[in-house]
C-alpha cells in the first residue's frame, strides 16, 4: 500500500492550472518562473506537467491561478454506465480516505447528459462503491469544496479524471473575513498589479480602494510573500499519503524567500468608512498592516509623494452600484485628479463600463482585457506626464487580449 501511494505523488502527469478569463498571460509567466514547462495557454488555464507533489508548490506560490488540477487517468467513455465502470476500475483505496470527505465536480459535454449531477453522482458512486466493496467502508460526500475533491471532464468519447489539488480556489487566501459590496476576487488583484508592473519600488497609490484587496496584494508581491502561506487547508492534504515533511519544509523555504521590508510605499484610500475598516481587519489579517498607509477621504483628498509611482483607481461600473449619470461626472473628476495631482505617475483604471472610461478624458496608453465576474473589463493605463503633454508625441493606443483573440 505504501509503494502505491509514494508511486502517486511521485508519478508525473498533466497539470491543469484554471484561472479567469484575461488572467492567463499572468499566470503563464508565474508559472515559468517556478521552472515550470507551459505546454500550452488557453484563454482561462495553462497546461503544464510535474508529478502530485509538484502541485503542492503550485498551490503554496501562485498568485493568479484559481485550481490547480492533476491529471489522475483518461479514457474513452460512450455513455454513463461506461463510466462508471471505468471510473470504478481505478485504485481508489490507494488515494482517498474511506472515511474521509469527497467532493466531486465536473464539466460535461455529452447527449446522454442533460444536468452535470448526474455526471457527478455517477461518478461519486463509481468512486465510494469500490471504496465499500475492498475497505468496508466509503467517504461521506456532498458539494463543500474543502477536503478531497475529483474533477470530472467528459466530452464527446474523452473522459479525464482529476485531482482538484486545491480544493477551494486559490483566490481565497483566507484574509477576506469581512464582506463588502462587489468585492474583486484576490487573483484578478494580483494580476492587475502585476500588469502595473509594480515591484515594491516607488509609491503605489489606491484611492477608491474598497476592502483593501489590491493593496494588499501589492503589499504581498512586494514583500514576495507567497500566498498560499495563508492557507492552512488545501485539497492535497486529504489525499492519502500527503507528504507532511515536504509541505513543511516547502512553506519554511517559502517564509525564507520573503523580505521584511520593501524601499516603496502603499497608500489606500476611500470615502466611505466601512470598507476602510474591512480594509483595515484584511491587512491584519493578511499580516500587511503595516505596509499599507490607509485613510478614509474623498479620492480627490488622497496624498500623493512626489517621487514617481503607481496610481490605481477601481471606481464603480454603474451596473449594481450608483448610477450612469452620477457616475459620469466621477469618472471626468477622476481625469481632472490623475492629471493635475499625479503628474509623472502612471495612472491606471480598473473599469467594466467603457462608456463611462471615456469621460475620463486622457489619452490611454494601453487597454488590457480582464474578466470580473463575468463582467468584460479594462485595466486603462494612462502615463501622466509633466508639464505640456503637446510637448510629446502621444504613445500609440493598444488594445491587448488574449492570443486567441478572446
Amino acid at each position: 500500500m505504501n509503494s502505491r501511494r509514494i508511486s502517486l505523488w511521485k508519478k508525473s502527469s498533466r497539470i491543469l492550472v484554471t484561472c479567469p478569463k484575461g488572467i492567463a498571460p499572468y499566470l503563464k509567466n508565474e508559472i515559468e518562473s517556478l521552472d515550470f514547462p507551459v505546454d500550452y495557454e488557453r484563454e482561462a488555464a495553462i497546461l503544464t506537467e510535474g508529478t502530485l507533489e509538484d502541485s503542492l508548490r503550485l498551490n503554496l506560490h501562485l498568485r493568479t491561478g484559481h485550481r490547480v488540477l492533476y491529471l489522475l487517468a483518461e479514457g474513452a467513455v460512450n455513455d454513463p454506465n461506461e463510466l462508471y465502470r471505468w471510473i470504478a476500475g481505478l485504485s481508489w483505496e490507494s488515494i482517498l480516505h474511506e472515511d474521509g470527505y469527497l467532493c466531486v465536480t465536473s464539466t460535461v459535454d455529452h447527449p446522454s447528459i442533460r444536468d452535470t449531477r448526474f455526471a457527478n453522482q455517477k461518478c461519486k458512486d463509481a468512486i465510494v462503491d469500490r471504496l465499500q466493496r475492498i475497505c468496508g467502508r466509503r467517504p461521506d460526500s456532498g458539494p463543500a469544496r474543502d477536503r478531497a475533491v475529483v474533477h470530472l471532464f467528459w466530452k464527446g468519447t474523452r473522459a479525464q479524471l482529476y485531482l482538484d489539488t486545491s480544493g477551494e480556489p486559490l483566490s481565497r487566501r483566507g484574509y477576506r473575513k469581512i464582506p463588502v459590496q462587489a468585492p474583486m476576487q484576490e487573483t484578478l488583484a494580483a494580476a492587475i498589479v502585476l500588469a502595473t508592473g509594480w515591484n515594491g519600488k516607488g509609491p503605489f497609490v489606491n484611492p477608491m480602494c474598497g476592502s483593501g484587496t489590491i493593496a494588499i496584494e501589492a503589499a504581498l508581491i512586494a514583500l514576495n510573500r507567497a500566498p498560499g502561506l495563508l492557507r492552512s487547508n488545501f485539497g492535497f492534504r486529504h489525499i492519502k499519503g500527503f507528504p507532511a515533511g515536504l509541505w513543511k519544509e516547502l512553506r519554511r523555504k517559502a517564509q525564507e524567500k520573503a523580505v521584511r521590508r520593501f524601499p516603496g510605499q502603499i497608500i489606500a484610500t476611500d470615502m466611505d468608512r466601512r470598507a476602510i475598516a474591512a480594509a483595515e481587519q484584511n491587512a491584519v489579517n493578511a499580516g500587511v498592516q503595516n505596509w499599507i498607509r490607509l485613510a478614509v477621504c474623498d479620492y480627490t483628498e488622497t496624498d500623493i509623494p512626489p517621487e514617481v509611482g503607481i496610481v490605481i483607481m477601481n471606481p464603480p461600473y454603474g451596473e449594481r452600484l450608483g448610477n450612469v449619470q452620477k457616475l459620469e461626472k466621477t469618472y471626468a473628476g477622476m481625469g481632472n485628479f490623475l492629471k493635475n495631482a499625479c503628474p509623472g505617475y502612471r495612472g491606471f483604471i480598473f473599469t467594466g463600463n467603457i462608456e463611462l472610461a471615456r469621460k475620463v478624458g486622457l489619452k490611454t496608453r494601453r487597454r488590457l482585457v480582464f474578466f470580473n465576474s463575468g463582467i468584460e473589463c479594462r485595466l486603462l493605463e494612462y502615463e501622466l506626464y509633466e508639464g505640456s503633454y503637446r510637448d510629446r508625441m502621444p504613445p500609440k493606443e493598444e488594445e491587448l487580449r488574449h492570443p486567441e483573440g478572446n
